[in-house]
């Protein structure tokens, strides 16, 4: 991993879009093609967003920001059955925008870099005020956690731990995407509210 021998520039708050690609969310509930439980599963995560919503408004804006108010869910599975689709069908029900942010794109071989992009990611979105975060390819990431034995390893572990603790703080909703669930370790599959299985299509 090499080490930028540059000084920070202060740059500009981008604008989401120019870190993110917007979706189009027009996807309803039928048009998934998903087991049963899984859909209710997905309706369930609306029901609970739009709960939470509801109970926002007898907080102070300062308060929902330092507790932390949103949902964190994992989609698992082949690519294939639907993941994004079922992400954009979540975000139509709740009448919110959502990006589509490609983590392979995130990650950097510079130390520090990818908590740098991942913290513009946050701030855009924050700044956005309600939008659903849909991090595309969390393998590309979480794939790289492994036992401590170099300074590679501990770097990348710090990376993963500081994109936790963004999505634990979020106000919204961040919705994982992987078809490797098996690179996810415990610590950080026990910090996501949701895991939802996609099948293999037939």
């Amino acid at each position: 991993m090499k080490r930028r021998n540059k000084a920070d520039d202060p740059r500009p708050m981008p604008h989401l879009a120019q870190l993110a690609e917007r979706l189009e969310s027009t996807a309803s509930w039928e048009d998934l093609v998903l087991p049963e439980p899984d859909r209710q599963h997905l309706q369930e995560i609306a029901s609970g967003m739009k709960h939470k919503a509801t109970m926002e408004e007898s907080f102070t804006h300062s308060a929902r920001i330092s507790t932390g108010s949103g949902v964190a869910a994992l989609f698992t599975g082949p690519n294939g059955p639907g993941k994004t689709k079922a992400a954009a069908a979540l975000a139509n029900d709740l009448n919110l925008p959502i990006y589509r942010v490609d983590l392979r794109r995130i990650v950097s071989k510079y130390i520090g870099e990818t908590e740098k992009n991942l913290q513009r990611v946050f701030e855009a979105a924050e700044l956005s005020n309600g939008v659903v975060l849909f991090f595309d390819e969390a393998d590309a990431l979480f794939g790289k956690r492994t036992e401590v034995k170099d300074s590679h390893d501990r770097y990348a572990n710090l990376e993963i731990a500081y994109l936790m603790q963004r999505i634990e703080t979020y106000p919204g909703l961040v919705i994982l995407a992987t078809s490797h669930g098996s690179a996810l370790d415990e610590v950080s599959m026990r910090r996501l509210d949701d895991i939802i299985e996609f099948p293999s299509p037939d």
